[in-house]
């Protein structure tokens, strides 16, 4: 198609042209939509340049040049990059200069474009690029668009013959520093939960360092070189041109929906370019996340090109290899090079298809890397691995000493990860490469913090880790002796969030039992490891969402751990788990709820049911009132003896008054089927405060932290809420004094808070997060607790939302005993412990379902 485009001016001409071309590339028409794009801003220079009303006399005598340089000048230029310029000047800048940048430059300003210019004399830019590598770097990007082409060919000739001639490897080690450092500001974009696609490790300036290093390097003058050189093979080169294809088309419809230059992909961005590149719902995976695996892998494969690329330039940290460039392996078929490991040959390989996992057991002992050449070998070599070699004992038993090996800088496994070796030795694996959960609280892809998972064990007990105040579980992984399966449960235990529904951990015990068995495993430790993972949510649970004060509740988790070992490895499991998932998941309130359950546990273990210490003395001074009722030593005797037929648990939630009562009862019993007793029980305290009190802190702006609701036996309601103080200080009392005064409006029933909340909550009500759309979900347990019903709401925090609850219960005819706030991904969940008013759990199917709809009503999203 031909554009015609009659009396307007250059500037409205290539708007139009760019409107045009921005509409063929999101409809999917135009497929080489930054090479267009980098052209039609050519046609307008090049207008321009012809048309100029700038005096050409002086021109004649000075003449310029127009040259692209950055995206523009690499032919990268996306919808809203910057537009970046140098007008170079052959003698010095004149003052018309100005009157060119008028006439070419404020048009484009005009039409809403970032240009970006410089204006320099030849001798003035080669001056700066010696002293400014941030300038060499835009020069090394030149292309030459319009005016004195000579000019052009003659600052890339003294470029290279005055800066880069004698200055190579100062600027080559300047632009490696330089990655290091904006790797570690922008984060490793390979597994960001918000990556920035440009600058972060895996980003597209690392692809951009390579060329940098090449051109000045070898001189190459388009990416195809890197191939035709020989830095890329053929297969690396297509691969690194088909993830830089699938960025830059996010780069684009990136800075499309953000309407600006955009490269961090911010959550509110990920759902709508999803559904941009058409993905629909596959495996169990939601568009989103399909969208963010098919990035991350493509951005892992930008990252691992690089470094291998840098690295085989030479220009890694030589720092660490240092120590290691005398190092010698003794394995035959193996070489260190250069302070590297490499294959001798790849026809070592083929004699020797075991060394394909002995590099890396020899990575792993000698604490050398892989070089370059040995991760293209074994890239190469992979499909030596089949059913034969992954059962073999050799290959089981050189797994399992990298496995075990110690955490260091030489992250071999993940080395392993990265060439596809993994995969490979393990198929069951491929399901969680680069399997994403789109939450706010996983920040790795799934098989990535498998291997951090493992990685976090293995440091327990180093210097750094005590320090950080994992003490405990360094000196409990020291005296392990069950290290081995450990490892081994640590590696599989997401293994199942590769299958499309249900329970992971399930799934994944299953999966694992089947792998094991293949490799021969013992009976007894395939149990322990599928226990490990079928297990391995069973402590974080109990101690984010269950009552730790209710020994019951302890003593059912230690009645399904059952062994001390056991309990050893997955405290250390959870832990490692959770450090590994991030920030959200781990901090000091999670670490405390947990290393508590964990002793309190394993003190259970070691001393049985009654092992508290105030359990052990409730259980004695109970057993001393009963004795005190008997007069005569035979009576006493016979009260002893009913004592040991009771079960433990009977004697620590049972009041002495009302075990009397039973043995009673048991005397009665004679021969007949049964003997009851009815007992006509008081009122409970005032139903509904707890709803009440959260209300009122709502209604005064006071977020509630944790809760927990008491019922003294006296009939007394002893409510505790944490609340985060008043954000204005300086009034704080009068707040607390408003509160208090609402509360005993509400109490008096003066104040409607149903009434009184609903302006300030009902913005929340169809209120939807920015990340996943999980569903609310209602969970009613009757069998985790011996006395109370306990609910479990996963929802979506809004202000009011407590009130909104436990009103609802209210309603139901519900009395909240206990609440405990925690968190599930990026929802939170309130857990309450209820009965109903006349002090009785609530079980029938008919009771759960009018409880679920009512606080389903009450949640976000409902409306």
């Amino acid at each position: 198609m031909t554009l015609v485009y009659d009396h307007e001016s250059p500037s409205e001409k290539l708007q139009k042209k760019k409107k045009h071309l921005v509409s063929d590339f999101i409809s999917g028409k135009e497929r080489s939509f930054m090479k267009r794009h980098s052209r039609i801003l050519n046609d307008y220079f090049m207008e321009k340049f012809k048309s100029s009303m700038v005096d050409p006399e002086i021109i004649d005598k000075n003449p310029y040049a127009i040259i692209a340089l950055g995206g523009y000048g690499r032919e990268e230029q996306c919808i809203h990059s910057d537009v970046d310029l140098l007008f170079l000047f052959e003698k010095n800048v004149p003052d018309e200069a100005e009157d060119i940048i008028q006439e070419i430059v404020y048009p484009l300003w005009d039409i809403g474009l970032e240009v970006g210019h410089s204006t320099r004399s030849l001798k003035e830019c080669v001056s700066l690029s010696g002293e400014d590598f941030v300038v060499l770097n835009s020069v090394l990007d030149a292309r030459f668009i319009c005016g004195m082409s000579i000019l052009y060919s003659e600052l890339m000739r003294q470029i290279r013959e005055k800066v880069i001639r004698d200055k190579s490897d100062e600027i080559i080690k300047w632009l490696v520093q330089s990655g290091i450092k904006r790797h570690g500001r922008f984060g490793d974009s390979a597994y960001l939960l918000e990556p920035n696609i440009k600058e972060g490790q895996g980003g597209l300036r690392d692809y951009h360092a390579m060329l940098w290093i090449a051109r000045i390097k070898y001189n190459i003058k388009q990416p195809r070189d890197l191939e035709y050189y020989g830095l890329l093979s053929h297969s690396e080169f297509r691969i690194l041109k088909e993830a830089l294809s699938f960025i830059w088309n996010v780069r684009n419809r990136l800075h499309y929906i953000a309407g600006r230059k955009c490269d961090q992909l911010h959550f509110e961005y990920q759902t709508e370019l999803a559904n941009a590149l058409n993905l629909r719902k596959q495996n169990g995976l939601q568009p989103v996340e399909r969208f963010l695996s098919k990035l991350h892998s493509r951005m892992e494969v930008l990252k691992q090109q690089y470094l291998m690329f840098i690295g085989e330039q030479g220009y890694t940290e030589k720092s660490k290899l240092s120590k290691k460039l005398n190092t010698q392996t003794q394995i035959n078929g193996l070489e260190v090079k250069r302070g590297m490991l490499n294959f001798v040959s790849s026809e070592a390989i083929l004699d020797s298809p075991d060394l394909l996992i002995k590099i890396f057991e020899e990575s792993a002992r000698l604490q050398v890397p892989l070089s370059s050449e040995a991760k293209r070998l074994l890239k190469e070599f992979i499909y030596l691995i089949d059913d034969d070699f992954r059962n073999a004992s050799f290959a089981l038993k050189s797994f399992e000493r990298i496995l075990f090996a110690p955490s260091t800088t030489i992250d071999v496994l993940n080395d392993m990860l990265s060439t596809g070796f993994l995969v490979r030795f393990i198929p069951e694996f491929k399901s969680i490469v680069n399997r994403i959960q789109y939450d706010e609280y996983h920040i790795y892809p799934v098989a990535r913090h498998s291997l951090l998972t493992v990685k976090t064990i293995k440091k327990f007990g180093m210097p750094d880790e005590d320090k950080a105040g994992n003490q405990l579980c360094g000196s409990l992984y020291k005296e392990l002796s069950s290290k081995r399966l450990l490892l081994w449960a640590a590696l599989f235990h997401d293994i199942g969030k590769g299958e499309p529904t249900g329970g992971h951990s399930q799934k994944g015990a299953k999966i694992v039992k089947d792998i094991l068995k293949k490799r021969g495993f013992k009976k007894s430790d395939i149990e322990t490891i599928t226990f490990l993972i079928n297990e391995h949510l069973l402590l974080i649970k109990t101690a984010s969402r269950r009552d730790l004060n209710d020994e019951g509740t302890v003593i059912a988790c230690a009645g399904k751990i059952k062994d001390i070992e056991r309990l050893i490895m997955l405290y250390l499991l959870t832990v490692s788990d959770s450090i590994s998932t991030g920030p959200t998941a781990w901090n000091e309130w999670t670490s405390a709820l947990l290393r508590n359950l964990f002793l309190t546990v394993l003190n259970i273990l070691k001393k049985g049911e009654l092992a508290t210490g105030e359990a052990v003395e409730t259980v004695n001074k109970k057993k001393e009132e009963i004795l005190l009722s008997a007069s005569l030593l035979q009576e006493k005797q016979k009260l002893e003896r009913f004592f040991e037929v009771m079960s433990p648990r009977y004697l620590l939630y049972t009041s002495a008054k009302d075990i009397l009562e039973h043995i009673r009862l048991y005397k009665k019993l004679g021969d007949t089927d049964f003997v009851w007793k009815v007992t006509r029980t008081s009122d409970s305290n005032r139903p509904g405060l707890f709803s009440k009190i959260a209300g009122v802190f709502t209604l005064n702006s006071i977020d509630i932290l944790d809760t927990q609701a008491y019922t003294w036996r006296n009939n007394i309601a002893l409510d505790i809420f944490k609340v985060k103080p008043p954000l204005d200080q300086i009034f704080e009392t009068e707040r607390w004094d408003k509160a208090e005064e609402n509360l005993k409006s509400a109490l008096s029933d003066e104040l409607n808070l149903a009434e009184a909340l609903k302006e300030k909550m009902s913005p929340y009500r169809t209120f939807r997060p920015r990340t996943s759309q999980r569903p609310n979900r209602i969970v009613v347990d009757n069998e985790s607790s011996v006395f109370f019903t306990i609910i479990e709401v996963f929802t979506y925090d809004f202000p009011g939302l407590l009130f909104s609850i436990t009103d609802a219960l209210f309603r139901c005819g519900l009395d909240v005993w206990i609440s405990k706030i925690s968190t599930k991904v990026d929802q939170v969940v309130d857990i309450f412990y209820v009965r109903d008013f006349d002090g009785q759990k609530v079980d029938s199917p008919d009771q759960v379902a009018a409880i679920k709809d009512a606080i389903a009503e009450v949640l976000p999203g409902r409306g």
